[in-house]
C-alpha cells in the first residue's frame, strides 16, 4: 500500500509540475513577443530617421563592446548553472547563478560607462547639443537596461529560491522561466548592438 500511495503521490506531483508548466510559459512568450515589437517599432523607427538630413553618424562606445562580452558571458554561465541543477550539483550551480548576477550588474555599469563616453564626445540624448540619433540610440538602449534590471530581479528570486531549496532535478520550472527571460534580454541586446553598428 506505501508502494501505491509513493507512486500516486509521485504522479500527482508531476502532473502539477505539467500544468505549471502549460500555463506559465506561455505567459512568459506572450510578454517576450509583446517586447520584440515593442523594440522593433523603435528600430524601424531609427531606421526611417537615418534618412534625415541632420541625422549624425558616430562610433559606438567602448563600455557597450564590453557590455555585450559581460551579458554573452552571463548567459553562459546561467546555462552551466541549470545544467549543474539538473545534475544536483546544488552548490556549484548557485556559485554559477551568482556569477550571471555580477556578469549582468557588470552590464549595466558598462552601459552606463557607455552613455558617459558618448556625453564625452559631445553627443547628448537632449538639449542643444543633442542629434536625433544620440537621441534614438541612448533611449533604446536605455529601455533596455530598464529591461534588464527586471531580469536582474528575476535572478534575485531564482538565488532565493536556490538557498530555499525550491529547485530539483526534476522540477525545475521556477528556474528555467528565469533562465528563459534573461537568455530573451541577452539576445535582445546583442540584436541592438548589431543594429547600431551596422545602421548608423
Amino acid at each position: 500500500m506505501k508502494f501505491i500511495k509513493m507512486i500516486t503521490e509521485q504522479t500527482l506531483q508531476e502532473e502539477k509540475i505539467a500544468a505549471k508548466r502549460k500555463s506559465a510559459k506561455p505567459m512568459l512568450w506572450v510578454s517576450m513577443i509583446s517586447m520584440v515589437m515593442f523594440f522593433a517599432g523603435l528600430t524601424s523607427a531609427y531606421v526611417v530617421s537615418t534618412k534625415r538630413e541632420d541625422w549624425v553618424t558616430f562610433d559606438l562606445p567602448n563600455g557597450f563592446y564590453i557590455s555585450t562580452l559581460l551579458i554573452i558571458a552571463s548567459s553562459i554561465f546561467l546555462i552551466i548553472s541549470q545544467k549543474l541543477l539538473q545534475q544536483d550539483k546544488r552548490q556549484l550551480s548557485l556559485v554559477t547563478v551568482v556569477i550571471t548576477l555580477i556578469l549582468g550588474i557588470g552590464f549595466i555599469w558598462q552601459q552606463y560607462e557607455g552613455f558617459n563616453q558618448l556625453k564625452s564626445s559631445g553627443l547628448y540624448f537632449t538639449g542643444p547639443e543633442s542629434t536625433v540619433s544620440t537621441s534614438f540610440i541612448i533611449g533604446i538602449t536605455f529601455l533596455h537596461v530598464l529591461h534588464l534590471l527586471a531580469g536582474l530581479i528575476v535572478l534575485l528570486v531564482v538565488i532565493y529560491n536556490h538557498f530555499k531549496y525550491k529547485y530539483k532535478p526534476n522540477d525545475l520550472l521556477g528556474f528555467e522561466l528565469g533562465a528563459l527571460f534573461w537568455h530573451f534580454v541577452d539576445i535582445l541586446w546583442i540584436y541592438l548592438f548589431f543594429f547600431f553598428y551596422f545602421i548608423r
